[in-house]
């Protein structure tokens, strides 16, 4: 059997949920390891949430992304792994992974691939010199034998600006877990529930979501998880749930109506792809990932500020827009494009691509 080395220094939130999913799939044909960081929104007992026949190794010398890239320990660790378990192919996850593993590891002799999951340079928290310091790392890193392998249509782009060796596969979503939390979109018998989910942090734009709901007094809004911008969210109609259990998670899902994500950037969004199986009516900024995934007024609605989204809600509340068929259509699309069992499948063919 061979062997598969994924190289992951953000283990947690999205990357953490994709490598579950993929890990799944790929214990059946692979013999799987993963080097792996911790972060703060690391879950305690991580390891119970895979597979047992995937093997964790927690790197000690993995300190968050720049604490990664500048640690001469972390590159040796890596080649250390790497020697040791001897794989056939490395897959590197994030922007610290990627620049670590493609300058610690002989990639022209091994089949090496990585996958970005949001560009660092385009994270809009970071002042300029330093996303251009990111955008020089990504640029000479693309130099390496090492194919990219972009998240989304969006991401694929801003890829083949740095290299030619670049394809990519959507993210996909566990759409057997989620089915039991499945609710035909219904804005009858009860009040209208807007939500989101995820940290809250400056890149899901807090701030706006703030806005939204000051402008929507009469709207009970959500926003499911916890993090440092707490005090962001004012306004006397936002409940904040902290952070609770992944089962519910789902539940609060199923059990709104209108799902936003006013992000700044993403990469493609795992909780946006959710949402939308959920048959949540999804209301998204208009940024790589979301505008891959949300095709306004067939799936979903694309907004540009406060007032926008506001007038959304409003006129979805007031049947002026079908929410039922954007919640459907938004279903369908990620059964036909956006699910696991199709990722799984579309890597397994780029990985056996790589031993022709």
């Amino acid at each position: 059997m061979k062997k598969i080395l994924h190289v992951a220094e953000p283990f947690a939130s999205g990357v953490l949920n994709y490598l579950i999913d993929i890990t799944q799939h790929q214990v059946g044909e692979y013999e799987v390891y993963i080097l792996y960081g911790m972060r703060p929104m690391t879950p305690p007992h991580v390891e119970e949430l895979f597979d047992k026949r995937v093997h964790l190794i927690k790197m000690e010398a993995f300190h968050g992304p720049l604490g990664t890239v500048l640690n001469p320990r972390a590159y040796w660790d890596v080649y250390r792994m790497y020697k040791s378990i001897k794989p056939d192919i490395v897959h590197f996850h994030s922007s610290a992974s990627g620049f670590v593993g493609r300058w610690s590891l002989p990639c022209g002799k091994v089949s090496a691939f990585y996958t970005p999951h949001g560009y660092s340079f385009l994270m809009r928290d970071s002042p300029k010199l330093k996303r251009s310091f990111y955008w020089f790392m990504e640029y000479i890193s693309a130099k390496r034998s090492c194919k990219t392998i972009a998240c989304s249509e969006g991401e694929y782009k801003e890829a083949r600006k740095l290299s030619k060796n670049v394809t990519y596969v959507n993210n996909g979503v566990n759409t057997h877990e989620l089915l039991p939390y499945v609710r035909p979109f219904s804005m009858q018998g009860h009040s209208v529930r807007v939500g989101t989910s995820g940290r809250i942090l400056f890149q899901k734009n807090p701030r706006l979501f703030n806005e939204i709901a000051s402008l929507l007094p009469e709207i009970q809004f959500v926003w499911i998880g916890g993090g440092d911008l707490r005090s962001e969210l004012v306004s006397s109609n936002i409940t904040v749930t902290g952070w609770v259990k992944r089962e519910e998670v789902l539940g609060l899902i199923r059990d709104i109506d209108i799902f936003i994500l006013p992000s700044l950037w993403e990469g493609l969004p795992i909780s946006l792809l959710e949402a939308m199986f959920l048959k949540k009516v999804c209301l998204v900024s208009n940024v790589i990932g979301n505008r891959d995934v949300i095709k306004s007024g067939i799936n979903g609605l694309i907004c540009n500020d406060a007032q926008e989204y506001a007038n959304a809600i409003r006129n979805i509340v007031l049947g002026n827009i079908d929410g039922s068929t954007l919640a459907e259509n938004a279903h369908l699309d990620v059964v036909k494009y956006y699910n696991v069992d199709l990722m799984a499948q579309k890597y397994s063919q780029i990985y056996q691509a790589s031993f022709r």
